[in-house]
Parts: C-alpha cells; sequence; structure tokens
C-alpha cells in the first residue's frame, strides 16, 4: 500500500502543506514499514491546473490513498475517477498525519473540501479575495483555516531560519 501525504518538506518530521495541488512535496510512505521517498510536486507553481496535474502525478505513481488539507473539485474528480481514497483535514507533521490515518482518526473526503483555485495566492481573504457574497459558510471557514495554516507554516519556516542563523 501508498499513501502520498503533502508536505512542505522531504521527510516525515516536515510539517505537511494545506493545500493539494501546490504542495511542495508529497511523501510517499508504505505505512507498514514506514518507508518513504519524498517526490517534489513539479506543478505547485503552474499557472493554471496546477491540481489536476498533481491528481495525475499521484495516479500514475500508483498511490492507494492521499492525506492532505484539502483537495478542489477538479483534482478530486481525477482521484475519485482512479479510486484514490482522499482524507482530508489533516496538519501537523507528516508522521503525525500518518498516526492519525492509522488510528482511524481522518475520514475520506466525499467531495472536495474547497472551491476551484482555492490554493492560488490572491485567492483568500486578502485583497484580491473573491466575492464573500457568493462563499458559503463552509467555504468561507475551510478558506481562513487554510489561511492560518499556511500562516502557521510560514512561521514555522521563519522560525527555523532564525535558529539556524542563531547557531
Amino acid at each position: 500500500m501508498k499513501i502520498a501525504i503533502t508536505s512542505t518538506g522531504d521527510n516525515l518530521d516536515s510539517q505537511m502543506d494545506p493545500r493539494f495541488g501546490r504542495c511542495q512535496f508529497f511523501v510517499i510512505v508504505d505505512p507498514d514499514t514506514m518507508d518513504f521517498e519524498a517526490m517534489q510536486n513539479e506543478s505547485a507553481m503552474a499557472s493554471g491546473g496546477a491540481g489536476i496535474q498533481a491528481a495525475q502525478t499521484i495516479v500514475n505513481v500508483g498511490i492507494n490513498t492521499l492525506i492532505t488539507g484539502n483537495v478542489g473539485p477538479n483534482a478530486f474528480e481525477v482521484l475519485s475517477s482512479a479510486g484514490i481514497e482522499t482524507m482530508t483535514g489533516a496538519s501537523g507533521t507528516v508522521r503525525q498525519a500518518l498516526e492519525l490515518y492509522k488510528s482511524g482518526s481522518l475520514q475520506s473526503a466525499a467531495s472536495a473540501t474547497v472551491g476551484s483555485h482555492a490554493g492560488m495566492p490572491g485567492m483568500g481573504f486578502g485583497q484580491d479575495a473573491p466575492d464573500q457574497a457568493s462563499l458559503t459558510k463552509e467555504q468561507k471557514i475551510s478558506m481562513l483555516e487554510d489561511e492560518l495554516e499556511q500562516a502557521r507554516l510560514q512561521l514555522a519556516q521563519i522560525k527555523n531560519k532564525l535558529e539556524d542563523i542563531k547557531k
């Protein structure tokens, strides 16, 4: 069995990336042996269609299950059509997300958890935000949670850089 987990880094102790299509890495783990490999997400910087491209990459690698924070509708369609179970809502490190999966604490997504283009810069609640009136309460909450998680990840990366400089 192969599980792909979206990540900001290339190992089990890296923070999860809450985005699917624009995550930095996919950490692919055999949950029985904990053997893993990291694969850089080549579609992260795509001008469009990142979710579909990332989903196709996951399909081509032969993944059985994907663990991520959120997944958009186009990517979800590709993944579900290929029979890949998508688990959303995970956070923490890749290792912690895998433990949540093993303990049965994650639930399989029945549909996309964010709208199209949710992982693109400027699609949150900043200057270039989409029309708030057209979003459901759940979409607003999901987008804010995603922005909060991204801010946490950025703060953790800044803290690590600061610690490295102080050494």
